[in-house]
């Protein structure tokens, strides 16, 4: 390895001060990039390991500096054997060229298969599903399998690149690939749970359980899907709290945004309501409500009363149904709430509220109303004996047996 320092060391020392060049001016540009519009904690973590990572990384390549320095110094050619116009030459012809065309060619490959996959997806859902999904649905899916192809074919570009430039540099690779075979049998021993989160990951996205964008409940948590990878799943509820979800846990997905959602609303009305005319009432609210330009757009079949839905203790239910556009049917309640109970309203018709009946002693006889004071005219019960005002004894406090 020193040899190999010794004959190369000027190439080392100049791509290693080009990387450290590098990393120092592009480090607000990839923090930038890096963090962009991420949630408030994973903001927060990176903001944590990115200056250790940025710092590890500069001395790790002062080290190479300094190494290749040390090796040119103590080589027999001396510095000024080694750089020559011959030498830089025959370098550039047998390293260099090949080098920079590895570059440019992958960076070039990337950049299509970024710009290719996600058209390729649209085209590829819309000939699948032939029209039997929403806009919505083919949105989400699209983005969310174009995020995933796209990582996954710059981390392999990257992985084949690496490789290539290895092996124009004369070192030999033999090495690293039995490591990694080694230190993949260790990491598959050490990292059940990981290699667990991704199959699970895997098979989320081939069998298509959410999206981003979704609305759904995972692991005992409702929220709207932030990002989902591989690895994990990101949540946001309605309170703004972000999780996140390996995927390894994710027993059972219940998605509410998928092809269409349904309005279920249960309206309780007293016993003594005239049921027929509480049903011609909501299903005119109903159809009413689809008519509307405002909201006809997201309804697919106008809420109507399904049936009588149960006898409760203070009410009767009564049960109305609706579907309508993907993650609309919070709206669409909402709003078909505020319309029953004006229209109900309207034709004398309470809603049920709990209310309490109290049974007395036949022999006592509760007088509720209220006696004047003489003196300060202050009104008390009937049952006083006293003003609770100027403590004056008044005329009540008796009981009839």
């Amino acid at each position: 390895m020193w040899n190999w320092f010794m004959h190369n060391g000027i190439w080392i020392l100049s791509v290693a001060s080009l990387m450290l060049s590098l990393v120092l001016v592009g480090r607000n540009f990839m923090r930038t990039r890096l963090i962009g519009s991420r949630s408030q904690k994973t903001t927060q973590r990176l903001e944590k390991i990115l200056p250790v990572v940025f710092w590890s990384l500069c001395a790790l390549l002062l080290t190479v500096i300094a190494t290749a320095i040390a090796a040119i110094l103590a080589s027999e050619e001396g510095a000024s054997a080694i750089i020559t116009s011959e030498s830089i030459q025959l370098w550039l012809l047998e390293h260099g060229m090949p080098i920079l065309l590895i570059i440019v060619l992958s960076f070039l490959i990337y950049r299509i298969f970024a710009l290719a996959i996600p058209n390729l997806v649209e085209r590829y859902l819309q000939m699948k599903g032939k029209g039997r999904h929403s806009k919505f649905w083919y949105q989400n899916r699209a983005q969310t399998l174009s995020n995933i192809l796209t990582t996954t074919t710059g981390v392999i570009i990257i992985i084949i690149v690496v490789f290539l430039l290895l092996d124009k540099l004369n070192i030999n690779i033999t090495p690293f690939l039995a490591s990694a075979g080694v230190a993949g049998i260790a990491v598959g021993l050490g990292a059940q749970s990981l290699i667990k989160d991704f199959l699970s990951g895997m098979f989320i996205f081939l069998e298509d359980h959410y999206n981003k964008g979704d609305v759904v409940e995972i692991a005992g948590r409702m929220g709207k899907v932030e990002e989902i990878n591989l690895r994990r799943t990101v949540l946001r509820d309605l309170d703004g709290i972000v999780y996140s979800i390996p995927n390894g846990e994710i027993t059972v997905a219940c998605n509410y945004t998928r092809d269409w959602a349904r309005v279920k609303l249960d309206v309780p009305v007293p016993y003594c309501s005239d049921l027929d005319l509480v049903i011609d009432v909501l299903n005119r609210v109903g159809k009413e409500l689809a008519e509307d330009k405002d909201y006809s757009p997201r309804i697919h079949t106008p809420p109507q009363v399904l049936r009588v839905q149960s006898f409760n203790k203070y009410s009767i239910d009564v049960r109305m149904l609706g579907d309508v556009k993907p993650n609309e049917q919070w709206a669409i309640t909402g709003e078909l709430r505020r319309r029953v109970k004006k229209a109900l309203n309207a034709e004398g018709i309470d809603l049920a509220i709990p209310h309490v009946k109290m049974h007395f002693d036949n022999k006592e006889t509760i007088n509720h109303d209220s006696i004047s004071c003489p003196g300060c005219q202050i009104q008390s019960p009937v049952a006083s004996k006293f003003c609770s005002n100027c403590g004056k004894e008044l005329g009540g406090g008796q009981t009839t047996e």
